[in-house]
């Protein structure tokens, strides 16, 4: 049974209500050893978290990282794969370094493929000329979670060093560097950012998942680049699939960050992060209200600045916490 630690919570509003309760005291939400996760194909799987990890898979793959593949305004739907140490497969793409540089993360059980990959390459393609490096990490992520967790951080610091690479041989600079990762992911994105000392200028972790992660100190954090943004849509306390409180300079909990309109599973809950994200990558609308603590976020009673969620902006900046209602439906 799914251990939801309310009680403890509520003496912590209680003895303070601002609940400005340090990361250290706050409690992780324990999950049943089973927890029940559906696919983008709409096929349910289980996840085992006390399973063994599959060492022999983590010690078979040569990287954590199958491919990189850059999707610009000159080849929106056919990518070109990027490699590491391989400097002509950088020189001869479409890679131009005075444009953005976004990099796209999937979750567990995703691939370059994935909706999340797609929907945000094509927002920032219609934006404006950019290099989208959509990134499949597929081998490591159709792995059980719990392997799939313990590879994370080596992925991630894998995808640092190949940035830092494409740094020195193409001249892409790390202030137009944009991190994005969903899930899984967001951790991933994380450890990129913190494999190049948070010179980055931007990472965004897309409810960024909480399963074994809540308080895992290779989890995103507020130093991975110079603006780390986290957008929480699944992160309540009962069988939820998102960290539930800040991760980054800014974070944007819609609708209280727990459940989306329209949705009735925890699944579509978790996946509006990145549909939101899309959106605000084109319409730039989703305005958040600052809150003063977690209470004002769960009772939508917020009444500081002003700050849009998301977006495409390289310069973005911002700090604390946001809550905005949206819609139903595109755009939201």
């Amino acid at each position: 049974m799914k251990i939801v630690l309310f009680s403890l919570l509520l003496a912590a509003l209680a003895a303070n209500a601002a609940w400005a309760v340090p990361l250290s005291d706050f409690p992780e939400q324990e999950y049943s050893r089973f927890v029940q996760y559906t696919d983008e194909n709409g096929l349910q799987k289980t996840i085992d978290l006390e399973e063994e990890v599959d060492e022999d898979l983590l010690d078979s793959l040569d990287s954590y990282i199958d491919r990189c593949v850059l999707f610009t305004r000159e080849n929106p739907s056919e990518g070109q794969n990027l490699e590491m140490n391989n400097v002509e497969s950088i020189l001869s793409s479409n890679f131009d370094p005075n444009a953005p540089t976004v990099v796209v993360v999937h979750g567990w059980l995703g691939n370059q493929d994935s909706g999340m990959n797609t929907q945000v390459r094509e927002a920032f393609l219609s934006k404006g000329p950019a290099n989208v490096i959509a990134v499949d990490w597929r081998s490591l992520a159709v792995s059980g979670y719990v392997t799939a967790t313990r590879g994370v951080p080596e992925a991630g610091r894998q995808l640092g060093r190949f940035l830092a690479f494409l740094n020195k041989v193409a001249n892409a600079p790390y202030e137009k560097m944009h991190l994005v990762g969903f899930s899984l992911g967001a951790h991933l994105v994380g450890n990129a950012g913190r494999e190049l000392g948070g010179k980055v200028a931007r990472v965004t972790g897309l409810d960024p998942t909480g399963l074994l992660w809540n308080l895992n100190s290779n989890r995103i954090s507020r130093n991975d680049g110079q603006y780390v943004e986290g957008i929480h849509t699944d992160g309540g306390l009962s069988a939820s699939l998102g960290i539930g409180y800040a991760i980054g300079d800014a974070d944007f909990f819609p609708n209280g960050g727990n459940s989306q309109p329209g949705c009735l599973t925890n699944f579509c809950n978790h996946n509006r992060a990145w549909r939101f994200f899309a959106s605000t990558i084109t319409h730039d609308h989703l305005v958040g209200r600052q809150c003063s603590n977690y209470l004002q976020v769960t009772l939508g009673t917020c009444r500081g600045q002003n700050l849009n969620m998301g977006n495409s902006d390289l310069n973005k900046t911002g700090s604390g916490l946001y809550r905005m209602r949206t819609r139903r439906f595109y755009p939201y």
